[in-house]
């Protein structure tokens, strides 16, 4: 056999870290530098607001508090809330029920 088991798993290595990097990527990052809020305090404030497994998130431009927020979809059990997190002062801005049909 030609190729080492230290290749293959060096190789598996960076495969799995390139994924990993990637999957930290969320809708609106290149919003990021505008916000004084980062994604992990986002992520910490919506989810004391509405326990769960966070589904969906993303950074948006959009009315109301500083017109920049972080959005969240929090599923926990058969019910889906949407939590909003003011991204310039940590408010939650939104901890509704996703409707039939999500933007």
């Amino acid at each position: 056999m030609g190729i080492s088991k230290k290749v293959v798993v060096s190789v598996l290595g960076v495969i799995l870290t390139a994924a990993s990097v990637s999957a930290f990527a969320f809708t609106g990052e290149k919003l990021a530098g505008h916000a004084k809020v980062t994604i992990e305090q986002a992520r910490s404030i919506a989810l004391k607001a509405y326990p769960g497994k966070i589904t969906d998130e993303e950074l948006e431009q959009e009315k109301g508090g500083s017109g920049l927020r972080y959005s969240f979809d929090i599923h926990h059990g058969k019910v889906t809330h949407e939590v909003g997190v003011d991204a310039k002062t940590g408010a939650v801005l939104e901890n509704s029920t996703e409707g039939a049909h999500p933007d």
